[in-house]
């Protein structure tokens, strides 16, 4: 059982609140109630008494949360002193991200890094992010923020920091692709998708992705471009070239998003696993490990 996971309990035992633990973690309900019970599984005991009006603990969850409030104070102390030695790390990491990841996943991440690891410099190289993987296989740099392939090699380590779903957009200008699909839409007909246009990934992890669902649909594409980077995407959707695949964390942070709308797709596409990816061996690195432990610190992982 992990920090966060007693963090977890011990706000929830002092506010018996799983919405307002929740809004704290930044987790939803359904997730706080998840990790109640699998740590009462894992500990064979139940820790809270639950009915439709209150939450109440137990005896062993009365026991629990002494032990919680404890152990997370005696990490808190031993981090304190951690931190006094990071100090003196110096060096230098590399990271490789798209541009959009730059500003929604590295910010979040370099902020804590650079008041720990004030000796350590960033040096930052931006591109597609379907490259992000194979760059750092290759050596080119320390450390990347990408989407997790769906297979990833055994040289690897990721360590995923959210998940993002996967968006089919359209165009919002009044177009012949945009009023197609609205009187599809309209009349509760099924979309042609051989006949729509698509705007394509030239490769990743959204492209293998996109190229699976086709042909699950057993639909040949209508490719009108394959283009470098979700960004471009958005772009040439927006200008009403096509329908595109975009991660929901690319629109969120596009200057684009209202000239695109979503169309709701059924069954969804698996979303993608955002995180930090970097060679094992290179893990022994200290500089590395520094980056690697703010990351996952600067994100709730869902239990």
């Amino acid at each position: 059982m992990d920090t966060k996971q007693l963090q977890l309990f011990a706000h929830l035992a002092e506010t018996l609140h799983f919405a307002q633990t929740a809004n704290h973690l930044h987790m939803s309900p359904s997730a706080v109630s998840r990790a109640i019970v699998r740590m009462e599984e894992e500990l064979g005991q139940r820790l809270l008494e639950r009915d439709n009006r209150s939450v109440r603990l137990t005896a062993a969850g009365r026991q629990f949360q002494d032990y919680a409030k404890q152990a997370l104070s005696q990490w808190q102390r031993f981090n304190a002193s951690m931190a006094q030695d990071a100090k003196h790390i110096s060096g230098e990491v590399s990271v490789f991200c798209s541009v959009t990841a730059v500003y929604s996943v590295l910010a979040d991440i370099l902020e804590p890094f650079r008041h720990r690891y004030p000796a350590i410099d960033i040096k930052l190289h931006t591109g597609d992010h379907a490259e992000a993987v194979d760059r750092v296989y290759a050596g080119h740099e320390d450390v990347a923020i990408a989407a997790r392939p769906d297979k990833l090699s055994s040289k690897l380590q990721f360590q995923t920091l959210l998940h993002s779903p996967l968006l089919f957009i359209y165009p919002t200008m009044h177009c012949q692709l945009e009023q197609s699909i609205r009187e599809h839409l309209a009349q509760g007909q099924k979309l042609p998708w051989h006949a729509l246009p698509f705007i394509f990934s030239e490769h990743g992890v959204a492209r293998s992705r996109l190229d699976q669902w086709f042909r699950q649909q057993e639909v040949k594409p209508n490719i009108y471009a394959q283009v470098s980077g979700n960004e471009a995407i958005v772009s040439m959707v927006s200008l009403g070239f096509g329908v595109g695949l975009v991660p929901e964390l690319v629109l969120l942070n596009s200057p684009l998003r209202d000239k695109v709308q979503v169309l709701d797709v059924q069954p969804p596409l698996a979303p993608f696993a955002v995180g930090v990816c970097a060679l094992s061996q290179r893990m022994e690195s200290p500089q590395l490990r520094a980056f690697w432990e703010c990351a996952k610190a600067s994100y709730q992982i869902d239990f």
